[in-house]
């Protein structure tokens, strides 16, 4: 193992010295790198008739305000909001707690929506609120869901526990790629 190198030696050289800094600054980020990976899981927390549930980060391309104005689809079934042009791009708006079957969403100053990250199907999905990013060790993952008052276990893939508390993860793939979500007309 070689002996670090000093930067006080390499004042009067200032390419070497980038050169070590250089070299030190890879090694740190690889490190970091290293102990966070496998390590940290991080999702968006979001909350759906009074109960709060995570989303795997890489799932989510945004988060954004109920876009105005939503064009309604004649024949589309209740949960489908309408239409946004969302920067050029034809956005369907989904009512998530009205497709799952346990009421409607009340648009309000909080109300958000999540825009799936699906390469084939696009969707934003109405929630009551984002709570923003969380953080949780991977060790804390539960296969088992926890029960929830919106019927909505088909597309929840486990549970972050931290304390008392247990963070129903829901799958927005799942969620997406289901035949149901799919039968969009009535």
């Amino acid at each position: 193992m070689q002996p670090a190198t000093s930067l006080k030696s390499l004042r009067d050289r200032p390419f070497e010295l980038l050169l070590e800094l250089e070299s030190r600054a890879k090694a740190a980020a690889s490190g970091a790198r290293e102990s966070a990976a496998g390590q940290a899981w991080i999702g968006v927390a979001f909350r759906m008739g009074g109960e709060t549930f995570l989303v795997a980060r890489d799932e989510a391309r945004e988060i954004m305000g109920v876009p105005t104005p939503l064009t309604r689809v004649p024949g589309s079934r209740e949960w489908i909001k309408g239409l946004a042009n969302v920067r050029g791009q034809l956005l369907p708006v989904i009512d998530l707690r009205q497709y799952l079957g346990s009421g409607e969403t009340q648009s309000g100053r909080n109300t958000r929506v999540v825009v799936v990250n699906h390469r084939e199907i696009p969707a934003g999905l109405m929630v009551d609120e984002v709570l923003g990013f969380r953080r949780f060790n991977e060790q804390d993952f539960h296969a088992e869901p926890p029960p929830t008052i919106i019927r909505c276990e088909r597309y929840l893939v486990g549970s972050f526990r931290r304390g008392t508390e247990a963070w129903p993860v829901f799958s927005l793939r799942k969620l997406v790629e289901s035949p149901a979500f799919l039968q969009g007309s009535t």
